[in-house]
């Protein structure tokens, strides 16, 4: 397997300008790991996008859809096209904490017996947590400090996970029997949540084309840990207007019943609104769609762009909202619609 280069530039930008110049290296090296994967997925732009942004801010994916629509292959394809270690995770109800984590566990020595640390699956830059929902909710808090610390403690002892680290998680909304939903608090680790719809005509043909006639896909890998990492640096080096980050502020507060900025909808539908690190994961993912646009500042439709991918799983609807058929995508629609650009004077 060839290693991409490494040949970049080791320094990281500092100014507007420099931000500006890096920015087509990142369009470029973004749009070709999109088209590797793209060998061997068929559409689903939107949601390639959302996971390569993920990937570039250093976040965590939630992919949702029902079975057979290529949430796996996805996530195997972006593996084979970056220069990181892989490991997949087939989540059960039988699934134990020791088996994500690892475990201590006694070797002979010549000195005697003693304990050593065997690493778990969750040891990988690259982590395919399958099913997530399936495991019991003990072993689904296995992987919080995993996700958010980038570490894992076991008998006391702290280990880090390498870098970049990042989770990919798939989930069956349909199948409710041997299911153990995800707590708020585990949906908040996850950056953001993209949901796979069905193919169309034209791209269900092209998947037969590709998997009836014996052609099998060569995806080769164009990105290293090195080169992802400064990426990633250089997104919290992208420029926002102070009133573009307002507006991304404003948005997340439109969420929370009874606030300043609640719509009627969320006032009447909504229980709870969406945390902080909403309003982190809106804003780092519209930097990284400024990047990809080769821009070094955001723009207020990024921030609509991202919207509906980092609120939807964490808006809770109430009961009426859910007696009345209304979802998450709804109710954050109506604030991207509703919600004001530039803030009145009052506010």
């Amino acid at each position: 397997m060839n290693e991409p280069s490494s040949s970049r530039p080791t320094q990281d930008p500092t100014t507007l300008d420099d931000v500006k110049q890096a920015a087509a290296q990142f369009k470029s090296d973004f749009e070709n790991v999109r088209d590797q994967v793209g060998l061997a997925v068929v559409g689903h732009t939107d949601v390639v996008d959302g996971v390569l942004t993920c990937l570039f801010t250093g976040g965590n994916t939630l992919l949702e859809g029902v079975p057979g629509l290529g949430k796996t292959l996805l996530i195997r394809s972006l593996s084979q096209a970056l220069s990181l270690d892989f490991s997949r995770i087939q989540f059960t109800p039988d699934l134990m904490p020791a088996d994500i984590t690892g475990t201590e566990i006694v070797q002979e020595t010549q000195e005697g017996r003693r304990f050593v640390f065997e690493k778990g699956p969750v040891f990988a830059q690259i982590v395919l947590a399958d099913e997530i929902n399936r495991a019991t909710p003990k072993t689904q808090s296995a992987m919080l400090e995993a996700m958010q610390e980038r570490s894992v403690t076991v008998a006391g002892e702290t280990y880090q996970l390498p870098k970049p680290f990042f989770v990919m998680a798939t989930q069956n909304p349909l199948e409710q029997e041997g299911v153990y939903p995800l707590p708020e608090a585990q949906l908040d680790r996850f950056m953001l949540k993209l949901e796979v719809g069905y193919s169309g005509r034209a791209e269900l043909s092209e998947i037969l084309n590709r998997t009836t006639k014996g052609i099998t896909a060569e995806i080769k890998p164009v990105l290293n840990a090195e080169q992802i990492l400064a990426h990633q640096r250089l997104v919290t080096r992208v420029a926002i207007a102070d009133h573009i980050q307002d507006y991304a502020v404003r948005l997340v507060l439109a969420t929370h019943p009874g606030g300043e900025f609640a719509s009627p909808t969320v006032n009447q539908f909504v229980r709870v609104g969406a945390s902080p690190r909403a309003a982190q994961a809106i804003v780092l993912s519209a930097k990284c769609r400024a990047l990809v646009a080769g821009r070094p500042t955001v723009a207020v439709q990024d921030i609509k762009d991202v919207a509906l991918p980092a609120l939807r799983h964490r808006v809770v609807l109430n009961f009426e909202g859910e007696a009345e058929g209304l979802t998450p995508d709804r109710v954050v629609e109506n604030i991207v619609q509703t919600l004001p650009e530039q803030a009145t004077a009052s506010n």
